[in-house]
């Protein structure tokens, strides 16, 4: 990689980084390429040794703040996706996943950012002019798919423990919403969950909800709504992107909607396992296609930010080919200014939007 020159404050929106500690079994605490040293030969998943986040990485690379995740699903006996077989197991590993956070926090890797207090002290800390060495990566915690909720007691004992952020959908049917190739209308249960998430103030991340889950949720929903790590529909012609109209509806409510980093989700006819970046010319620039979409439907540069799902059960051989590692977000300001993004504009995009949301939904 070659040397950043310009290392402006950049903001995450969507990281699996407990998935990745868990489930991947890598130390986030090691660097990139000791990560990769230590996966050399493991063929168990098809991103072994392609792995492209670690925590001195986001340091190196200026990624001060991040959405975390956590993640559980629950599969019904015909639900053929991976997943646990109770709600209550998908609980149980989301608060596995909680405990490595609290762990890298007792390390003083991390920091739960939660209220409008530690955000403006991280921030504070992040931009003093110091070396990032020896600073936290601070992490706003975020559910993808609600399914580990086992009921709506649930929900508030998460929101106790940090909770900000829920998505109620994932990939293919759920029990309060339908995700990603999965079609059908909010159940009642969905229902209640969106209501008790505003009253609540938790953000509704609308990122994976089927078209009808997602207009329910519009109707119904009048808290704080982002879209974590999604691309456009006019772009690549999948479910899973957002289409213009959906993009114009959150673009109304005030949202801001961060561009993924998954190759099939950044150019047209990607084939797994079977495209390369290279051979798609899937690069950082397709990333700024996405925002630059968005950008003139909205009219402006308020509505985008960086929600890269880097590491999200991929690596290397399925992102940009000019990324070797997520520091390489740097990149990203130049690249901008090439296609005549103004300095305001760049740093809306890669930390500004999400800081004005943020404080608006914060108030205290």
């Amino acid at each position: 990689m070659s040397e950043i020159k310009y290392a402006m404050f950049t903001i995450d929106a969507h990281l699996d980084l407990s998935m990745n500690a868990l489930e991947w079994n890598r130390d986030l605490q090691q660097t990139v390429p000791a990560i990769r040293a230590r996966e050399a030969g493991l063929n168990d998943k098809p991103d072994r040794a392609k792995g492209v986040v670690a925590l001195p990485e986001l340091r190196k690379g200026n990624i001060g703040l991040v959405v975390a995740t956590q993640i559980g699903r629950y599969v019904a006996p015909d639900n053929p996706l991976p997943g646990w077989h109770s709600p209550q197991q998908a609980w149980a590993q989301t608060q596995g996943q909680l405990a490595w956070y609290k762990a890298m926090e007792d390390a003083g890797e991390m920091v739960m950012i939660k209220d409008r207090k530690s955000l403006e002290a991280h921030l504070a800390l992040w931009n003093d002019g110091t070396p990032n060495d020896g600073k936290p990566v601070g992490y706003i915690l975020s559910l993808e798919g609600a399914d580990s909720l086992v009921d709506l007691r649930y929900l508030e004992r998460a929101y106790n423990k940090g909770l900000r952020a829920v998505g109620p959908a994932h990939y293919g049917p759920g029990r309060y919403a339908n995700g990603t190739d999965a079609t059908g209308h909010l159940n009642e249960q969905g229902r209640q969950l969106i209501r008790k998430m505003e009253e609540l103030n938790i953000i509704l991340d609308a990122t994976h909800l089927c078209d009808d889950a997602f207009w329910d949720a519009m109707e119904i929903f009048n808290g704080n709504v982002w879209a974590s790590h999604n691309n456009c529909r006019a772009l690549v012609n999948h479910n899973r992107q957002f289409s213009d109209e959906m993009i114009q509806a959150l673009i109304s409510k005030g949202a801001v909607i961060g561009a993924a980093l998954d190759a099939w989700m950044m150019v047209p006819g990607w084939v797994r396992g079977t495209s390369t970046p290279e051979s798609m010319n899937c690069n950082l620039d397709k990333m700024i296609d996405h925002i630059d979409h968005i950008c003139q439907l909205a009219g402006n540069s308020l509505h985008v930010g960086i929600g890269t799902d880097l590491d999200g059960a991929f690596g290397k051989e399925q992102c940009p080919y000019d990324l070797e590692t997520i520091a390489d977000l740097q990149l990203l300001p130049a690249k901008f200014a090439a296609r005549g993004y103004s300095a305001a504009d760049i740093e809306n995009i890669m930390y500004g939007n999400w800081l004005r949301f943020l404080r608006k939904a914060w108030r205290d």
